[in-house]
């Protein structure tokens, strides 16, 4: 392969860190291969007013992105694995993933504060239906409200502020050299990660064998192997990735351990679940969870969701 490999992203700043850090992956692993980048505008980039959950989640980030992927204009896409729906479209399939970035959300706060030091009403910042739901559960006695922007405009926003803390990705935080400015890490038995979240996505085309020896060199084999239970667990559960649903793995001593979690829209329920399974059984460990979750009262939850869109 010697044709230059075009890279598509979105434009904001941490997309076109994770965008340059595969440029540069790819570049140390392939030095005869020219890399380029592509910016390319996303609706869920162009509606930065109302929440992600209102606004049609499914591919809010992605979708422009991989129809210039299909029409063969760029020729591979670098996502947040995070807003990834669960279905993908006819003729494209997730080539490769990167070992995973910190999985977990954390809280930035005024004065440095903790979860637990908010005086009740206080005012927490996210735009997340499934971080929102879940501190609902924790602290009822909270205010949630909704915030959208880069980096930079939350963490502004705070500080002027207009929130006392606001809940964000770890990774994120870490991949633009800003960890300093968390106050909280929510480990999963505080706070359940989105599926996928703190890993990279490298979507292909399935018919591009050309492409196969760079996406092998950017695969990590466990991230992959954890981020397909999540995934398998999300596409059972319908798929979006903006509802108040939620999936972890990961490996120790040689198995592979499925936290899931389904929670209704005010926090008042949240129904979680932990699997345990041989690494190679990862995908039908997450069909297995999502299968108990819905039966423990998940469907419900889910069903009164989309009655109320």
């Amino acid at each position: 392969m010697t044709q230059t490999l075009k890279i598509g992203t979105r434009g904001s700043q941490l997309a076109l860190w994770q965008a340059n850090h595969i440029k540069s992956e790819i570049e140390a692993a392939f030095p005869d291969i020219p890399v380029e980048i592509v910016t390319i505008k996303t609706k869920g980039d162009q509606i930065t007013d109302r929440p992600l959950a209102k606004v049609g989640g499914k591919g809010l980030f992605v979708k422009e992105i991989e129809q210039q992927l299909l029409e063969k204009k760029i020729d591979l896409a670098v996502h947040s694995m995070k807003d990834m729906p669960g279905e993908l479209p006819e003729g494209l399939t997730i080539g490769a993933v990167p070992e995973r970035e910190n999985p977990f959300d954390v809280l930035i706060a005024q004065d440095n504060a903790q979860l637990s030091d908010f005086k009740p009403g206080a005012r927490i910042g996210t735009s997340s239906l499934r971080r929102a739901s879940q501190i609902k559960h924790i602290r009822p006695d909270l205010t949630i409200l909704n915030i959208r922007g880069n980096l930079d405009t939350r963490i502004r926003k705070l500080r002027s502020g207009e929130y006392d803390a606001i809940i964000l990705a770890a990774a994120g935080l870490i991949r633009l050299g800003q960890a300093g400015e968390i106050s909280q890490y929510l480990t999963e038995t505080q706070m359940v990660p989105a599926v996928g979240q703190g890993a990279l996505c490298i979507e292909v085309r399935q018919d591009d064998k050309t492409i196969a020896p760079v996406m092998a060199a950017l695969n990590d084999p466990d991230t992959q192997i954890c981020v397909n239970g999540e995934r398998s667990f999300l596409k059972h559960l319908g798929g979006s990735c903006h509802i108040p649903v939620a999936c972890f793995g990961k490996l120790s001593d040689s198995r592979v351990i499925l936290t899931g979690l389904v929670a209704s829209e005010d926090g008042s329920t949240i129904i979680s679940e932990q699997t345990t399974g041989a690494p190679e059984d990862a995908e039908q460990l997450g069909i297995s969870l999502a299968d108990t979750l819905l039966t423990r009262g998940g469907k419900t939850i889910l069903e009164n969701l989309q009655a109320n869109d």
